[in-house]
Formats: C-alpha cells, structure tokens, sequence
C-alpha cells in the first residue's frame, strides 16, 4: 500500500478504503490512554446522513424511522449530517417531522441543500439553525459543527466545497477556548480531497496543532457524510468516520434503473440514477466513560445491486453498500 510515512494518509480512495477494512459488531474508540475521564453519565447521540429529501420519494418515512428510533431512546441530542432538504413549502412536512423529537436537534449544512438557488441564509432559517457553523459542550464533551460550503476560491468552479479563513480563524480559537474532548461534524469529508473539502490540509493541520498545543488528544473524532458510503481512517492521531446515506447511493446515467413504480418515477426523475436502500439507514453514538461506539445498520439494495448492474469490481476504492458497519478503533494521547 502507497502511504505517505510522514502523515499515514492513504493516497487514493483504494488505499483509504484497505485502511478502513477493520470490520466488528460496533465501532469502539477505547480511551483508556487519554488524560482524562469522561463523566460517568453516558452521552447518546443519534446520527442520520444525506437523506435527499427532495430526491426520495420516501424520505419523510426514512426521517420518521430515525425521529421514531431516537424518541424512544434515551438520547441527549441529535444531528443531521446534510443534504437533509432544500428551504421550500414542500418539505414542510418533513420538517414536522424532524421537530417532532423531544430534544435537542442539531443540523450539519451539505451542498445539496442550497440547490435550486437557495441561500445558506434561507436554509438556517427554514431549519431554525442558530449559524452556519459553531460550537456548544454537552456533559464534559465539546462539539463543533463545520460548514464546508464556503465559495471556492476562483477559479474553481463546480459545487462549494472549502473552509475559508474565517472559518478557520473561528475554528482555531474555538478550539483554544475549550479544554474538553472535541468531536467535529461536518458534511464534506475531511480526510480526502477526493470530493471533500478541497483544502482539508488546512482544517486537519489546525486539529493537529490543537492536539499539540493541548498535549492530548484533544480532537478526538471528524464524522462526516456526503460520500454516500461507509468508512473510517486515522491521520496523525484523529479517526474521520463516514456516516452512510438514510436513503441511496448514486451511479449516475450509466446504471440508471426504474426500481419503483411508473407514478413514482414520474414525479421524483432522480430517483433511477440510484440504487436506494430499502430501509432508512442511521446510527447511535455512545460515550462513556472508556469507548465511544456507534451502532452497526444493515439493509439490501431495492432492486439489482452494483454487481446485478455490472459496475466494475462492485467499486472497491469505494463501496457501495447498504450498511453502517461496525469499526474498530485504537485512540492513544
């Protein structure tokens, strides 16, 4: 495998994926090494990712399935990693149904969710979203909140995907300000420029020197969606999770496929560029006092698979499936 020794980053998605091959019952970071001790009270967050609202022709069932889920847990928030819903009349059921959990909700801002002309600014307020990006504690753990849809530098062109610098002036600072173990959402992946936020070298060498300044690991995690698959890897210290997609995995005209009704079809045209998963795919995050885990979810693909399809090698620099796998995780200060 081609590394770069210097900073074990993988240099293609096919590296990045052998590196996240590390599959178990649940995703566990255990903390014995880290110079300190997380309250006794255990935090349960839950996580949804990409549930394409204005693509799915069930995405109000997929959320329902989550809201449904967390209600019944004892959780202490939730948050939706983007491309949740564009700000229209349309999703205002949708949104019902994400305001009807009974706690706190938090939102991550994804490239999709500006679509058809919509500003950040119009998304915050149909979400009731405080800011595009910030920062709040919740027993003894620090969260940030990233929002990787800041305009490209020209002349890049193509949907945003950057940090700028004051964004990352802010980061910095918050990141001074807090002596809690921080775990960092964002939509765009942060681990691979493949995609993800193009000058992620900037952001990930501000959590690195956080880490330094600290003398601990004080950044623990970065879990992100967008990618619309299922993975993990280490850099210099940090784990970068990939949350899976609620609803589907895109192909693209090439494997296009009618896989529901005429009806259907004819209302929601994105859908056969597709394989959607047939059930609603989220997780749960538990920290406590030595791990920090997230739930394993498996599904099955409506219709033909990637294989059924003929697509190459079913992707393994970057695989679709229909599951949120179990990881395994070593952390050390």
């Amino acid at each position: 495998m081609d590394i770069d020794k210097n900073t074990s980053r993988p240099k293609s998605r096919r590296d990045f994926i052998k590196l996240s091959a590390m599959a178990g019952t649940a995703m566990v970071l255990p903390l014995e090494a880290l110079p300190f001790t997380f309250k006794k009270e255990a935090l349960n967050i839950g996580l949804i990712a990409d549930v394409h609202n204005d693509i799915m022709h069930d995405g109000e069932e997929r959320l329902q399935a989550f809201i449904s889920e967390s209600n019944d847990r004892n959780l202490d928030f939730i948050v939706q990693m983007g491309d949740f819903c564009i700000p229209r009349e349309s999703n205002q059921k949708f949104m019902s149904i994400w305001n009807s959990y009974a706690r706190d909700t938090h939102h991550v801002i994804g490239n999709h969710d500006t679509d058809l002309g919509y500003s950040k600014e119009q998304v915050r307020e149909f979400w009731d979203m405080p800011a595009n990006y910030y920062s709040f504690d919740h027993k003894g753990i620090h969260f940030i909140i990233l929002d990787g849809n800041d305009a490209n530098p020209q002349p890049w062109e193509g949907y945003h995907r950057y940090i700028g610098k004051e964004q990352q002036e802010w980061l910095r600072q918050d990141l001074q300000k807090t002596d809690n173990p921080t775990i960092i959402f964002s939509h765009q992946t942060l681990e691979l420029e493949d995609g993800g936020v193009a000058n992620l070298k900037d952001v990930q060498e501000i959590l690195e020197a956080a880490n330094a300044s600290a003398g601990f690991q004080k950044v623990l995690c970065c879990l992100s969606g967008h990618h619309h698959t299922d993975f993990m890897t280490k850099i210099n210290g940090i784990y970068y999770v990939q949350i899976n997609s609620a609803s589907y995995r895109w192909v693209g005209g090439d494997y296009q496929q009618v896989r529901y009704s005429k009806e259907i079809d004819a209302k929601h045209k994105w859908i056969k560029y597709t394989i959607p998963y047939r059930e609603s795919l989220f997780t749960f995050m538990k920290i406590e006092k030595n791990k920090i885990t997230l739930e394993p979810r498996k599904t099955e693909f409506v219709g033909p698979g990637p294989k059924e399809l003929g697509m190459p090698d079913q992707h393994p620099h970057d695989p679709i499936v229909p599951a949120i796998t179990g990881f395994k995780m070593k952390l050390k200060s």
